[in-house]
């Protein structure tokens, strides 16, 4: 009969199956590392951009159209100097800002609203850091023919799948229109151009939008994958964040070895050690004028009670047997305490017959 234990065969493999721990997730967050898609951006600017259009239309008309009258009518008169050049250009540079103000800012904003709706509000600046491991020939010709750039070359592919299938049908659905174009005015051509030109826009857009829904999702599928641990990634993370066991142990030995070097300290401060008499050791002080109540100031088993014992009988501080007394100090208060209150009579004995002694040595 064989007895078998089972053994987890990931602890060797490296393989990262395990999710992302919040420390790596943050870290990935300050280095810019998020799940970002850069298509769904993109698609609602350009989906902004022809809503912008199309309610700002008039806008935008009565500006282009007062520009065009005020050169035809007002500059083509104006003598040509130095002064009205500057004063042309700068009175035009400032209308087309506002022209194109409510545009910008739809832009701006939307592009804003966008980001932050995918990653939050994140501000940071190592991708924009130098690195020389980017500039590796071999790393460049791996993510040539890498999976993402086999999936970013399918999306382009896709896109102009289906912006050319939207043209194709847009302007074959008009294709009567566009015959008798040579039979209309000039106003109405435009007209025409303008009305296909947003139809077609904002078909196109909307088109990329729903494929830039999918896009983020494969992002994040593809964000969270490239987070995923393994299980002795997780051990590392926890030992940097913990400190290693080894060096803790040191520290914690260190702390003990302090700890009882002062106690050792406090024992010719004491007035009488009680003992087991070999197991245990309690050094007791008491100061009527700062104490409510003997305090323990040292206590130890074993060779820890044979010290304690040892630097008593160095100072010439008295020992007494009591094993009861001993035994229920040990167990119930530390260093530091003063003794529980049902122990009060028997310290007190004791200290009396110590202070006796004294009395009589003295």
């Amino acid at each position: 009969m064989s007895f078998r234990y089972p053994l987890d065969l990931q602890l060797f493999s490296g393989e990262k199956s395990e999710k992302a721990t919040p420390k790596k997730r943050g870290d990935a967050r300050k280095k810019g590392q998020v799940s970002k898609s850069t298509e769904l951006s993109g698609s609602i600017t350009l989906l902004s951009a022809f809503i912008c259009l199309l309610i700002f239309g008039g806008y935008f008309k009565e500006r282009i159209v007062f520009l065009y009258t005020d050169i035809f009518i007002n500059r083509l008169t104006t003598e040509i100097t130095i002064n009205n050049v500057m004063m042309m250009f700068r009175e035009y540079g400032i209308q087309i800002l506002l022209l194109l103000a409510p545009l910008f800012l739809v832009l701006i904003v939307m592009a804003l609203i966008s980001s932050i709706m995918q990653v939050g509000f994140l501000l940071t600046g190592e991708p924009l850091k130098m690195q020389f491991s980017k500039l590796s020939p071999i790393k460049g010709f791996q993510n040539i023919f890498s999976m993402r750039s086999l999936v970013e070359f399918a999306k382009s592919i896709l896109k102009m799948i289906v912006i050319g299938y939207l043209v194709y049908t847009t302007l074959w659905g008009k294709k009567v229109e566009i015959a008798s174009l040579s039979e209309i005015n000039i106003d109405n051509i435009l007209i025409f151009m303008v009305d296909l030109t947003m139809d077609l826009g904002i078909k196109i857009a909307i088109a990329l939008l729903i494929l830039a829904v999918f896009d983020f999702i494969y992002q994040r599928y593809e964000h969270e994958k490239g987070l995923k641990m393994s299980k002795q990634d997780i051990k590392d993370e926890y030992k940097k964040m913990e400190g290693d066991p080894l060096v803790k142990g040191k520290i914690k030995e260190r702390q003990r070895r302090m700890a009882m070097q002062r106690m050792m300290q406090e024992i010719p401060n004491a007035d009488v050690i009680i003992t087991n008499p070999t197991h245990f050791a309690i050094a007791l002080k008491y100061d009527a004028s700062e104490m409510e109540a003997p305090t323990i100031i040292a206590k130890g088993q074993d060779y820890v009670a044979l010290r304690i014992r040892e630097i008593a009988k160095e100072h010439g501080i008295i020992t007494m047997e009591n094993k009861p007394l001993a035994r229920a100090l040990y167990k119930r208060a530390e260093i530091g305490d003063s003794i529980p209150a049902d122990l009060f009579q028997a310290v007190a004995e004791v200290l009396a017959y110590v202070y006796k002694l004294k009395g009589k040595t003295k």
